[in-house]
């Protein structure tokens, strides 16, 4: 794996970033992406950045924010100066004040009502949340915002600069590993003198940009200026994927998130995270980033992913391992040590070979690709931007010998998830085992020290298993709800299921068809460690219904798990 390191290293390595949205009662939680998930280069997996949100109370007029702070920035003031202030041109005012002119009708506040699910008691969702966020017009009446501001949204509000009403907005399309989603408001009046913002390019290194939005600290818009510090494929909060970002000096605070980057009189960038611990640094998604997610929305009607190879690869900086694998003098690239299966690569690339270059891009030794003006940047950014169904020329040495092959890219699905935003969870009660797909939302249940405290071997698999087929899921026994008939299987919870009655097991669609199909006799299945749980089938969905009952809940199983020739079933057991 490149850039490998043990468990003890990897997290001591781990960085905390926050997402700057304001999200009061919640709690943090590290979305670590699991290998192969969206980077090429795999390096990113138990070494990521830790992750959690910068949370604090909706209501920022309290006296606890009272008092603005410094790095808040430039804010618009409703006085009668203002009011009757005849604003310079562009070319006269400085660049913050060009920023402001622009934003004031285009940047709006969200507020967002939202409800996550309980992925320890999945049939039910935990209370609801308020957030505050912010977001700007975009061309063809959409309102550009991140995807953490409306995460598992219910009912969302905006306002616009000057303005004491809140419009309804409908949530159109949200990509959470590129953490962007755009907004939709029906109600004629609030587009009234309301302008969008066109999009610019990638800032260079030392450029200055104007972050503007609705941060904690006051109720009116506010606009922090700073400078560009680095740009280069960052983790993700939201998502817990590898893309490019770029890194400025700006204060980037909650309520910030989804707030334009505007250098002269276009948007650079979106804000949407910043660095726990330092001071003023913050994090902006690229317009390259924006447009690949705009451009999926517009040409499909929904979000279409970021492409994958589903490579882990190796570093060939050491001369000895070169000489090994036969690379010539002057050659570079990175050694290949797994493929996903999943990929089309699986179908051409082999193990041991060497990656050479990607659709003529030269890959050195480390991985990097030439970017900009003497800047580099690793390989899975090209990757990335690839639209999906693209093909891609694949440089490679086997055995010495050179080979050019062309791969089909694609979003790749992780065998274990690593969010499940705005879905409901899935699961399947029998006889009082509750079974689900793992997935990392659901490892987080168990608190901020997840990747420590969770169960190590869900873990680890989480983190580190591939997918051998499409739609395969790790089924688990997350619970018993206890029951006579379950009796002596308490101690069972947190295995895996891999057969029932000695079929192996697909995923919980699967499952259930498998238990269904027993309606004779035992039902067998067979867990982790060789564990076995045996039950009488009828006696088992007798006991299913009696269960329901106790516990008040309402289905067996998730509605993605019922089809029209259960659905009759499953309402009679739960009637009896």
């Amino acid at each position: 794996m490149l850039g490998g390191r043990s468990s003890a290293t990897a997290r001591a390595a781990f960085r905390t970033i926050r997402v700057a949205h304001i999200r009061p009662g919640s709690s943090s939680r590290d979305p670590i992406r699991s290998m192969f998930a969206g980077s090429v280069i795999s390096n990113f997996s138990r070494s990521s950045i830790k992750l959690h949100s910068t949370c604090s109370i909706s209501n920022s007029t309290i006296a606890g924010y009272a008092a603005v702070s410094s790095t808040t920035g430039i804010e618009n003031r409703e006085s009668e100066e203002a009011k009757n202030h005849v604003p310079m041109q562009y070319g006269e005012m400085p660049e913050e004040f060009s920023a402001i002119e622009l934003a004031l009708d285009s940047v709006v506040k969200i507020f967002t009502v939202a409800s996550s699910p309980s992925y320890f008691l999945p049939w039910q969702n935990k209370s609801q949340r308020e957030t505050l966020g912010s977001g700007f017009v975009i061309r063809g009446r959409r309102i550009l915002t991140n995807a953490h501001v409306v995460a598992d949204h219910t009912f969302v509000l905006v306002r616009k600069h000057g303005s004491p009403t809140k419009y309804r907005a409908e949530v159109k399309a949200v990509g959470h590993e590129c953490d962007l989603a755009t907004l939709l408001v029906e109600n004629e009046e609030f587009w009234e003198g309301m302008n969008f913002l066109e999009l610019g390019d990638t800032p260079f290194l030392q450029e200055a940009v104007a972050v503007v939005g609705y941060p904690q600290g006051g109720d009116n818009i506010s606009v922090t200026k700073g400078v560009v510090s680095r740009v280069e494929p960052t983790q993700y909060v939201h998502g817990a994927t590898q893309l490019l970002a770029i890194q400025i000096d700006a204060a980037i605070n909650p309520g910030n998130s989804g707030g334009p980057a505007i250098m002269g009189d276009k948007v650079v960038g979106v804000a949407f995270q910043n660095l726990s611990g330092a001071e003023n640094i913050g994090y902006i998604i690229p317009v390259p980033v924006i447009k690949h997610f705009i451009a999926g929305v517009q040409e499909t009607g929904d979000y279409v992913g970021f492409c994958s190879l589903g490579l882990s690869c190796q570093p060939t900086e050491n001369a000895q391992l070169r000489d090994h694998f036969k690379m010539r003098p002057g050659a570079t690239g990175v050694l290949l040590s797994r493929i996903n299966p999943l990929s089309d690569a699986y179908r051409v690339l082999k193990k041991d070979d060497i990656i050479l270059s990607f659709d003529g891009s030269t890959i050195a030794n480390d991985g990097t690709v030439s970017f900009r003006n003497r800047e580099r940047i690793t390989f899975d950014h090209l990757v990335s931007m690839k639209k999906p169904n693209e093909t891609a020329k694949i440089k490679v040495l086997r055995n010495g010998v050179e080979h050019e092959f062309s791969v089909t890219l694609r979003p790749i699905e992780p065998l274990v998830p690593v969010h499940q935003f705005d879905k409901l969870p899935s699961y399947f009660i029998f006889a009082g085992l509750v079974f689900i797909p793992l997935t990392q939302p659901f490892l987080h249940e168990y608190g901020e020290d997840w990747y420590n405290t969770s169960p190590r071997r869900l873990c680890e698999r989480a983190l580190r298993d591939l997918p051998k087929k499409a739609g395969q899921q790790l089924v688990i026994l997350s619970q018993v709800l206890m029951d006579d008939i379950n009796t002596g299987y308490e101690r069972l919870a947190e295995l895996q299921v891999k057969k029932v009655n000695g079929i192996e097991v697909d995923n919980l669609k699967h499952l259930r068809q498998l238990v269904e199909d027993s309606s004779r006799g035992s039902v067998r299945f067979d867990l982790d460690d060789e564990r076995v749980i045996v039950l009488s089938y009828e006696s088992a969905k007798v006991a299913t219904a009696r269960i329901l009952k106790r516990h008040r809940i309402l289905h067996a199983m998730s509605s993605d798990l019922i089809d029209e020739q259960t659905v009759s079933e499953v309402e009679l057991a739960c009637s009896k």
